[in-house]
């Protein structure tokens, strides 16, 4: 007997998105992501990457074409449905990292759950469950208890905040990892290490990853690598 085919995590059909003024779009034709797999997205300045990441995660409707993710289609999904769904499946690390300052780290964490229920009971469901996982995910990514600790994630280096950052997008296990460029403030030696750390916390939940970066020496960290061309006029 023939099995059902497994659909993918992540589907793209001619999707494009075109700024207001521009004369540019930025398209993605036919694109897939199966679940638990890991792309490295690349390209020149003014490619589009940010943008693609912006269409995938539904934070911009796209112009033409199709984004779909688990089944669901954005298309005709309004602005509000597509951060409801955003928030109980995806994760999504930011290039300015886009934390509250005046946040512990944990607090901020947490804030990972914040909009989701779902989200909230694969971290724990109480307060002090999430709490303790959200303290671990700080731990395997490389932050010591000293600096979890700390009363105001505006106290810490900016390296130490993009670890935040990812801990936040990771809490609660959502099925797609976003990643914008989340190793640019790290130097070579501690790229790497924080990485792997990240790729295996991605693992323990079977996260599919999309992650950019203008780093080509990460490239050997994932499957396979999209490049991306110049803008379309």
């Amino acid at each position: 007997m023939k099995s059902a085919a497994v659909s993918p995590l992540v589907r793209v059909r001619s999707a494009s998105h075109a700024w207001p003024g521009a004369g540019a779009a930025i398209a993605l034709h036919d694109f897939e992501l199966a679940a638990g797999e890991r792309v490295f997205l690349c390209g020149p300045s003014g490619s589009g990457k940010s943008t693609v990441l912006g269409m995938l995660s539904g934070v911009l409707a796209p112009a033409t074409g199709d984004v779909s993710i688990l089944g669901t289609s954005f298309t005709g999904m309004g602005a509000r449905a597509r951060d409801r769904f955003r928030a109980r499946h995806l994760g999504y690390i930011f290039q300015q990292f886009n934390l509250l300052p005046f946040l512990s780290p944990v607090e901020n964490v947490l804030l990972g759950c914040a909009w989701s229920a779902e989200r909230s009971r694969r971290a724990g469901a109480t307060r002090t469950l999430m709490t303790e996982e959200a303290m671990r995910l700080l731990g395997a990514l490389g932050l010591g208890e000293k600096t979890v600790s700390r009363a105001r994630t505006g106290d810490l280096s900016v390296g130490q905040q993009q670890r935040v950052a990812a801990a936040r997008a990771l809490i609660g296990g959502p099925e797609l990892l976003l990643a914008d460029e989340p190793t640019s403030a790290l130097d070579a030696g501690n790229r790497d290490g924080f990485l792997r750390l990240l790729l295996a916390e991605c693992a323990r939940h079977g996260t599919g990853v999309v992650f950019v970066s203008h780093d080509l020496a990460l490239a050997a960290h994932f499957e396979r690598s999209i490049t991306l061309g110049a803008v379309e006029a």
